[in-house]
């Protein structure tokens, strides 16, 4: 194990956020890395879609937002797991929407928990009505 310093952060099962003091602090609310030390079980998304369970895609990015963490809960429940073994977070948007809706619905979800996280502005999806697609990774 590194000394303190290089591995400041919250512990959550066996997943611990690293923040060194080294380096500037993150640019929104994520972590710069997740350590996942030990882990018995690795959960590995596709692109989560905003296809709802009836098969709708709503018109809206927070909207869309929204069904995307629903989607993935719903993944993380299947396998016994929760938004507190997220590590790892990767987002991609088309570029014509605003972020800030995107931000906003990823710390909801979240709520308080902190992964390493990327964010990508993208031309276009596979399908023209979505909007976003986030692909996790959890580790218990």
């Amino acid at each position: 194990m590194k000394n303190n310093d290089m591995m400041n952060g919250i512990m959550h099962g066996v997943n611990r956020t690293i923040m060194p003091s080294s380096i500037a602090a993150p640019a929104a609310k994520y972590a710069h890395a997740v350590l996942a030390d030990g882990p018995a079980r690795l959960l590995h998304t596709s692109g989560v879609v905003p296809i709802a369970p009836d098969g709708s895609v709503p018109q809206g990015i927070a909207d869309q937002a929204t069904v995307v963490w629903s989607n993935i809960v719903a993944l993380l429940d299947e396998t016994d797991m929760s938004v507190t073994d997220i590590v790892s977070v990767t987002t991609y948007v088309v570029v014509s929407e605003p972020l800030a809706d995107v931000m906003a619905a990823r710390d909801s979800a979240l709520a308080g928990h902190l992964a390493a996280s990327t964010l990508l502005p993208v031309v276009s999806l596979a399908r023209p009505e979505w909007k976003l697609e986030i692909a996790v990774v959890a580790a218990r």
